[in-house]
Formats: C-alpha cells, structure tokens, sequence
C-alpha cells in the first residue's frame, strides 16, 4: 500500500501542477493533499520494509481490493480539503466514481470546480480504466513486489493473455497503447476545436470509458466532429488491449478472427441501425422533415446517426457520455439504451458491464442444452475461438452471471427501502454494477445523484467497486475459504 501511495502521489502532484498554471484558488489543499499521500506511502514503506515480498493468490486478492479503497481515501483529500465537495460521503462517492470509471456524480456544477480539480477528477478515471494494478505491475519491480497474482486478481474477463514472458512487461505494453490512445484523441479533439485542457480531460475520461466531463451538459454543447471522435475513441477502447497491441505488431488477423470482437462490433452495428432508424422516424418533426428538401432530409439524417452511433458506443462501453438526453426519446428506444448498457464491450478492455466473452459462452450453453435434450448421450462442446472450453471457464461464466443478477436484484431492494422509485432504483442497480454512471428517470446523463440517499451512497460505491473487480475479487474477501490457512 506504501509503494502505491507513492505512485497516487505523482499523480496527484501533476493535478497541483496545473492549479499552479492556471493560479487556482485551491492550490493549497492540493499541496497539502499530495504531501499527505506522499507520507502515507513512506508511512506504509516504513511499516512493511522488512515483510515478505512473495505475493500469494490470497494476498493479491486483498491487495487488488485494499488498493482502490486506499486510493479513493486519499484521492477524495483534495476535493474534501478545498471545500468544493464539503461532505466527506459526496466526496468518497465522487473518488470511487472516479476510480471505478463509473462516471455517476454528485456535482450539481460541475464548472464551477477549479482547473486543478477538474483535472483530477479526469485524472481518476484513466487510472482507474486499464486499472490502477497493471499500472503498478508495471512499476512494482522497482520496490521488489511480484505481480502475476495482482495482475490476475483484476484483469476483467473469463482469462488473460501474456504478451511477454514477463507479466510486468505484458503490463507495460498495455500502458503504452493506452497512452498512446489517450494522445491520439488529444491531437483530434484539439484539431476539433477543444482548448487544451478539455481535450486532456476528455480524452482521459474516453479512453478509460469514464464519461467524466468539464462541462455541466457533458458533450451536448460540442461539435458534431467531437461526438464523432469521442464516439470513435471510445469504440476502440471496448476492444481487448492485447489485440490492438497484435494489431500494432502487423498482425490484424488475430484482432479480425476474435469471437469477441466480432460480435462486440455486430452488436455496435445493429445498435447504431436500430438507434439511427428509431430517430430519424420518430423525431421527423411530424413529417415536416422530409417535405423540405435534399439538404434538410441529409441533416436529420446525419444527426439521427451521429446521435444513435454516440448513444449505442456510450452505452455499450459503459462510458456514460452523453451527446444528447436519451431519456427524452421515445420509450422503445431509451429502454434498448438501458439494455445496453449491462452487456459492456470486451473483455481485457476497460469497459464495464458484463462483457461479450461472456455472453457468448452463456448463449452457446443454452443452445447446447437444447441439443443435451435431444441427443442426451451426445459430447457437445462450449467453443469460443474454435476451441473448446473446459468446464471451469463455463461454470466461473455462469457463476458470475448468477452473482450480477443477484447483487443487483439486493441493490435494487436496498435502493426502494430507502424511498427511491422503483424504476430508477432500477437503473441505478444496473447501471452502477455496470459501472456507467447514467441512468433513467430522474438520474439520467445530465443528473446528478446530490440527493440521492446517503445510505445509498455508500451502497452504491461498494457495488461500483465490486463491478469494477467484476464481483469475485471483492465476494471472495467474505468466504472463509480465503481465510483459512
């Protein structure tokens, strides 16, 4: 915990860096927040020096669970010190939100908040997307920590691929496609017409399917040519890192023959259809639209697919943008958004939600049982790539589904117990376990959740935070079995 400490550190020191530039009236706090998780971290150096550095399966579960408790309890010092969060729980709920790239806030001005604030609220984000552990497995060899159990108690998904020999080499690869997404976007977004320093926040909010925004209508007030960037952006960040690393090295194959991938892109695809047809038919301004001419027609045209193409990336990759209110569309629409937004992108991505990988290998269970009741003495595989799977994987995939279905059917009882509407406890059930942040009703993408209850608060960042470790990580910590020598 002290060597990570150290690491939040500079990154919060960067966070100070640009109050300084830009002479935010918070400039203290953040010093003061910084120094403070500095000494944590030589606190926690100085206490753990002499332990052992062997890192067992055991404690790299309670290391991977420790960590973004740690991380959230110090990176809500600045917001809490500065006085633009006043309450220590909005204050946890914002940090957690941010860590976990769930994206729901309590901000109710989000402009108002100092430069240096706003930065590291996206900063939270795009460490917390690809994951704060592969970024320390990265940088653990310096303090002479092991990382392949850290690594796999948080990689999302059924599995994992090394893509060298060293863990915290595979760790690094995977930082530097990140990293070069994140400037990528910078470049176009500022192309698009962005300042600087919205482009740096709003790439580190995309990349890490975060959806944290600098402007109280999160995208709305853009161009079309951001929501077309952002919305590009955040596609890529829904594929599995390790096949765009592949993809970089020459070999596109690997990234095309995917399982994953192709249904990931097929599902983007339908989405984007339907969404794109659902507009341009509902909101043709009565038929007036297509009475007005070549001109008039391609516009509505263009904006129905910008919006449906946005909408259905956003959604998907639990990103949480918003380039328009969905909840204003027709019913039929915004209820195949809210659909969406549990299935999540691929695994190994940095998107929320359950995750293709999964979905398929429950599909093809069900329909190889269908086939069990007719051929009962038949050997029907479960294939995912062409290959076989073994039962484990099968039984982790329903496991796993049994588990999401039922934190969430406790989160929504806890929700309506404490006096929230039945349909937007709901929402928020679905879309905080799935680590969106948007939601439906009154919690939709341009709210905030500043009077939602305080008990649901604090509910609510435990189940971001065991969708975020997607639910075993965090579940395991209450079994006895873990505990037992």
């Amino acid at each position: 915990m002290g060597a990570l400490l150290l690491i939040e550190s500079v990154f919060m020191a960067a966070a100070a860096t640009v109050g300084f530039y830009y002479d935010d009236a918070d400039q203290g706090a953040f010093l003061v927040s910084t120094v403070l998780t500095f000494v944590g971290g030589l606190v926690g150096l100085g206490f753990g020096h002499r332990a052992s550095s062997e890192v067992g399966e055991r404690e790299g579960y309670v290391i991977v669970a420790m960590v973004w408790v740690v991380f959230s309890a110090f990176g809500l010092l600045p917001y809490y010190l500065s006085g633009q969060i006043d309450s220590l729980t909005d204050a946890w709920f914002e940090t957690m939100s941010g860590f976990t790239t769930t994206g729901a806030t309590i901000l109710t001005d989000i402009e108002s908040l100092s430069h240096g604030a706003l930065f590291w609220r996206a900063m939270t984000q795009w460490l917390g997307g690809l994951g704060i552990i592969v970024l320390c497995v990265a940088l653990l060899p310096m303090f002479g920590l092991g990382g392949m159990q850290l690594y796999a108690a948080e990689v999302t998904g059924v599995n994992y691929e090394k893509l060298s020999p060293r863990i915290a080499d595979t760790a690094k690869l995977l930082w530097g496609v990140y990293i070069l997404l994140t400037l990528a976007e910078t470049v176009l977004l500022k192309w698009c017409g962005m300042d600087m320093f919205e482009a740096v926040c709003h790439s580190f909010t995309t990349i890490s399917t975060g959806g944290f925004s600098t402007r109280n209508t999160n995208l709305i007030g853009f161009a079309p040519s951001v929501h077309y960037v952002v919305g590009l952006f955040t596609l890529l960040s829904g594929i599995n890192f390790a096949l765009l690393i592949h993809f970089l090295r020459g070999k596109p194959m690997r990234l095309f023959q995917d399982e994953e991938t192709r249904w990931y892109i097929y599902a983007v695809l339908i989405g984007t259809l339907l969404l794109t047809v659902g507009l341009a038919v509902f909101n043709g301004n009565d038929g007036q639209t297509w009475t007005q001419g070549g001109a008039a027609v391609l516009r509505h045209w263009e904006h129905s697919f910008r919006h449906g193409f946005f909408m259905t990336v956003s959604a998907i990759t639990s990103a949480g943008f918003a380039a328009a209110d969905y909840t204003v569309w027709p019913s039929l629409l915004w209820v195949f958004v809210f659909f969406m937004m549990a299935m999540g992108a691929s695994s190994g991505s940095t998107a929320g939600g359950i995750k293709w990988v999964r979905i398929i290998i429950f599909v093809k269970s069900g329909f190889a049982e269908f086939q069990r009741r007719i051929h009962p003495n038949a050997i029907i595989p479960i294939r995912l790539n062409k290959r076989p799977l073994p039962y484990e994987t099968i039984n982790n995939v329903m496991a796993f589904m049994l588990f999401y279905v039922l934190i969430t059917i406790l989160t929504v009882l806890v929700f309506c117990a404490l006096g929230v509407d039945f349909v937007e406890a709901l929402g928020t059930a679905v879309t905080t376990i799935s680590n969106v942040g948007e939601s439906i009703g009154k919690y939709g993408p341009l709210a905030s959740y500043a009077d939602f209850p305080v008990a649901g608060k604090w509910w609510m960042t435990l189940v971001m935070l065991t969708g975020r470790l997607e639910i075993f990580t965090i579940l395991l910590l209450f079994t006895k079995a873990l505990w037992k020598k």
